[in-house]
């Protein structure tokens, strides 16, 4: 079986009060724009790594497998 990855990269710039509304439970997907153009949907816990004190910010890239289920997000 041949497995690859593919990678999709997107911006994010998500204030730590919009992130809050994830931590409530009022949301379970953060949507953003890769730089392809495509909408991405993420579930909100895996950028919860990446949150700081002024809230998620940054360039990032997904590392899918080929049934597009994600295996990692990594900031760049």
């Amino acid at each position: 079986m041949t497995w690859r990855m593919n990678s999709l990269r997107f911006r994010i710039a998500l204030s730590a009060d919009a992130f809050l509304q994830y931590y409530r439970g009022s949301a379970s997907v953060v949507i953003v724009q890769g730089e392809d153009g495509r909408r991405i949907q993420l579930p909100a816990a895996s950028l919860r790594p990446y949150l700081l004190r002024d809230g998620i910010n940054g360039h990032f890239e997904l590392l899918l497998d080929d049934n597009n289920k994600l295996l990692q997000i990594r900031r760049l």
